[in-house]
């Protein structure tokens, strides 16, 4: 009986084949990958032809083990549903495209567990660097990157202690400055609507502190799943006015909270800011849109998502430049608009 067996899969192409292609030694192929602007460019263009006719694909595995280096950075967020977070991510990988990097993208949501087993999966792939969200993490996550001795960045918070740098802002700053803006401007009957994730929570308690120096405390508060979209911002202003209808102004954790409120005010008649002052957070696309338009607080991700990149950059570099403090506070800006 004949037995037909399946064609073998072709080998894969070797940096030798790339050589014997363009008729250049081995070495100068591995120079051109890696070091293109120490290779003349005629046979810088020999070997990227070679290339594309071989259809070499460079191994970064075995690149990564001889050097030392694996070109991967890992950023673990806690979504990317957000434009702020979106924007930060961008910011990271345009610097770090730009030096020859690539990002490892992970998602954990709000929880620490999760962030602790994503860190440790993500260590296996031996990252040259890491950037995670916020400064709260468990202790085995803290300690595991503190022993492998490789760049961290902890981004969108501050921290006295951090694992390595930190580069970000305070979110009790944020809640600080929004009941300052919100007091001189006459508010005094609030309600807080917000996600229940730990940088909102400290807003909100920075929020509340500043009240209470002024004899100014929350009425009546309500907190949904982070990260919150406009439905959930809507539903929670029903909860919030329907049983306080005397409050004159909602302090929302993000302006998609915020849009939901403003909806919902406007849907029962409410004048704002006249009858109904909204504040919100993030300053995202849309939140200069809206009739009227939102007050907010201004963070730049994409800056903080660059300056973290290029922090880590630098420290694999060696670079002098590399920064001298372990924490960058980036700050933020409040932005008030018509609907305070």
């Amino acid at each position: 009986m004949t037995v037909h067996r399946p064609p073998a899969a072709p080998s894969a192409v070797t940096l030798i084949d790339v050589a014997k292609a363009a008729g250049v030694s081995p070495i100068t192929v591995s120079r051109a990958l890696n070091e293109p602007q120490l290779v003349r460019p005629a046979t810088l263009a020999k070997v990227q032809e070679a290339v594309k006719r071989t259809g070499y694909v460079k191994n970064m595995l075995a690149g990564g083990l001889a050097s030392s280096r694996s070109k991967l950075v890992a950023m673990v967020l806690p979504t990317i549903s957000t434009q702020t977070f979106a924007d930060m991510v961008q910011g990271a990988t345009d610097r770090l495209t730009a030096a020859g990097y690539q990002l490892l993208l992970g998602i954990v949501g709000y929880e620490m567990w999760r962030e602790e087993i994503l860190v440790e999966t993500v260590l296996s792939r031996r990252p040259d660097g890491v950037i995670l969200t916020g400064s709260l993490h468990t202790d085995s996550t803290r300690q595991r990157l503190q022993q492998l001795g490789i760049p961290v960045v902890e981004t969108w918070d501050t921290t006295s202690h951090p694992i390595d740098m930190s580069i970000g802002f305070s979110h009790e700053e944020v809640g600080h400055a929004c009941a300052a803006h919100l007091l001189e401007r006459g508010y005094r009957r609030f309600g807080m609507l917000t996600a229940n994730d730990p940088r909102a929570g400290q807003r909100t308690q920075g929020f509340q502190v500043t009240l209470a120096k002024q004899g100014v405390s929350v009425i009546a508060s309500h907190q949904i799943q982070a990260p919150g979209a406009l439905p959930q911002g809507r539903m929670g202003a029903v909860k919030l006015l329907d049983a306080h209808p005397e409050l004159d102004c909602i302090f929302c954790s993000s302006d998609t909270l915020a849009h939901g409120v403003l909806i919902e005010a406007q849907s029962r008649g409410l004048r704002v800011p006249r009858d109904l002052a909204i504040m919100g957070f993030g300053d995202l696309n849309f939140s200069g849109c809206t009739e009227p338009p939102l007050s907010t607080v201004r963070v730049d991700g994409a800056r903080i998502g660059a300056m973290s990149a290029q922090a880590l950059l630098d420290r694999l570099n060696g670079s002098e430049e590399a920064p001298a403090e372990r924490v960058i506070n980036t700050g933020f800006e409040l932005i008030q608009r018509g609907s305070t």
